[in-house]
């Protein structure tokens, strides 16, 4: 498979149809190129040619990125995202031996839900992420900072006073910003330098990282909206096993781009996906990630909706996918 003539099929896919011979296409490729997805089939008892729908794929548990490489190369890349952990026991590692495929994604992806990123200043609050090395979020973030090519557009790591002057500047000058943060990081923000400011896409990544006590959805978006004036808060959710993200434009119900589809899973069978509006486990399937795994069962509690939209509303126990993870070592 030459990845990035695939990938210029997924950014174009228009209905289900074209995102269904896609995901099968790429589901026969990765269950050949990754050992650890086939192995991890195998155990299911999963007859590669009996999976004729979506519905029928396998979801590879997320914890496979802690433990084995995933990539259906065997030279290593020489970009490697990871996730944040205190040991290296519990940091995910997810190798991009295409960059300009994980480019492409999130740049799509922005103007897709918010058009033009030359319209926007971007402002990113991520100080957690930046102290630390390998960031898929960090890495976004630069590229649409640049994409942007505002003179305002930057990082600020913990000068609160300094970020709150530009906000100041730009509401002035009715400039369209996004501002992008951690959530404690906004919160400290929106306790220290509140500001009326309406036309604000206030943007969370989630994460409290232990620096403030965790707060459901409501009441965190409660409180940005009424430190920054805004009528709803914005969201977005990716990680570092995934090469696209999701966003949520308000009331905590996200939206995915074209090539990415979420689906949710029975928390007590696994293997069974359950009906719109029952609760379970989500799963992804991102077409971005044809050189490593598309086919994820994420550690997050959601709920679909018929119009494809869904929730996430917690994380579970993950001590399933990590017994899954451990027979096929």
């Amino acid at each position: 498979m030459d990845h990035r003539i695939f990938s210029n099929r997924i950014f174009n896919v228009e209905s289900e149809t074209d995102f269904e011979k896609l995901a099968l296409e790429l589901f026969r490729f990765q269950y050949d190129a990754l050992k650890p997805y086939r192995n991890y089939c195998q155990l299911l008892k999963i007859d590669p040619e009996k999976v004729i729908s979506v519905t029928d794929i396998p979801f590879l548990p997320i914890d496979f990125f802690r433990t084995q490489r995933i990539s259906c190369f065997e030279k290593s890349a020489k970009l490697v995202f990871s996730s944040s952990g205190t040991t290296g026991s519990n940091t995910s590692f997810h190798e991009i031996p295409y960059p300009e495929i994980y480019e492409q994604s999130f740049k799509r992806g922005f103007h897709h839900f918010y058009g033009n990123i030359e319209d926007y200043c971007i402002l990113a609050l991520l100080p957690s992420y930046l102290e630390r090395k390998g960031s898929s979020l960090v890495y976004m973030t630069e590229h649409l900072i640049r994409a942007s090519k505002h003179r305002d557009s930057g990082f600020y790591l913990h000068d609160l006073e300094a970020l709150s002057r530009k906000l100041k500047t730009l509401k002035e000058k009715n400039q369209k910003t996004l501002l992008l943060g951690v959530t404690y990081a906004l919160l400290d923000l929106a306790a220290a330098f509140p500001i009326h400011f309406p036309e604000l896409i206030v943007m969370e990544t989630g994460g409290m990282k232990g620096k403030r006590r965790e707060m459901i959805r409501e009441e965190l978006h409660e409180t940005l909206k009424q430190a920054f004036g805004c009528q709803t808060i914005h969201s977005e959710y990716g990680m570092t096993e995934l090469l696209s993200q999701a966003y949520s434009k308000g009331n905590g119900l996200f939206e995915t781009p074209p090539w990415m589809r979420v689906f949710i899973r029975n928390t007590n069978d696994p293997l069974t996906l359950v009906n719109n509006g029952q609760s379970g486990g989500i799963n992804v399937i991102d077409l971005a990630n044809n050189c490593s795994c598309a086919f994820i069962a994420v550690q997050d509690l959601g709920r679909k909706h018929s119009d494809g939209s869904f929730e996430v509303l917690g994380r579970f126990d993950s001590s399933l996918a990590r017994g899954c993870n451990q027979m096929v070592l």
